[in-house]
């Protein structure tokens, strides 16, 4: 490999290193501004992963938060894996007469919660992962706009996990077919986004200019 590939391959590896840092914080910013504005006492985010078929604690704010990330459990599992699979978002206020609740994995967590809603995070039509907030104040009835909300966080979220694969598509495509064909599939991601998401991918690809220029 020349130097300049070298460079290159360096400089990629740094940008998606820093774009999972920054995942990472905005995931952690989503569940706690969740929390907040729904004064519930936990919010959390479960990223899909599809090699081990699991669902994992990405983020969490509230009860169980020292504890709860990284932490694994099927796919198929309760009210999230329900979420998940069905790609609807759910509000559940008495969630222990729901047959979907998987009491022993939330006894598991150290926190069972009475109440829950739940979103899933899209991307075109795959499910990347689960929003969930529990126990905020039962009101006397739910309201349309709690769950636009609750999907903004979701779509946020989304949006972040969209782009942080393309970055880290570009790095496996440098690794095995040039930085060439890498830069082409990174834009070629971008350029398919729609509008919103574009303007993030533009900055994410702006952000990856900067690095390689440090790199000269």
């Amino acid at each position: 490999m020349t130097d300049d590939a070298n460079g290159m391959h360096a400089a990629v590896a740094a940008g998606v290193l820093a774009a999972e840092n920054d995942f990472a914080e905005l995931l952690r910013s989503v569940v706690e501004v969740a929390r907040a504005i729904f004064g519930a006492r936990a919010s959390s985010i479960m990223l899909f992963d599809e090699e081990s078929d699991e669902l994992v604690f990405a983020a969490v704010a509230g009860a169980g938060e020292q504890d709860l990330v990284g932490r694994r459990m099927p796919s198929d599992t309760g009210i999230a894996g329900w979420v998940l699979s069905s790609r609807t978002p759910l509000v559940l206020e008495d969630v222990a007469n729901d047959p979907r609740f998987a009491r022993e994995v939330a006894e598991k967590t150290g926190f069972v919660p009475s109440g829950m809603m739940a979103a899933p995070l899209l991307a075109d039509e795959r499910a990347l992962g689960v929003l969930q907030v529990l126990d905020r104040p039962k009101r006397a009835r739910f309201s349309l706009q709690e769950m636009e909300l609750l999907g903004l966080f979701a779509s946020q979220a989304a949006i972040a996990l969209t782009l942080l694969g393309s970055a880290r598509r570009a790095r496996a495509a440098l690794e095995g077919d040039g930085e060439a064909v890498a830069a082409a599939r990174l834009a070629a991601e971008v350029e398919a986004l729609d509008d919103e998401r574009r303007e993030d991918g533009i900055a994410l690809l702006d952000a990856l200019a900067r690095v390689l220029r440090r790199t000269r």
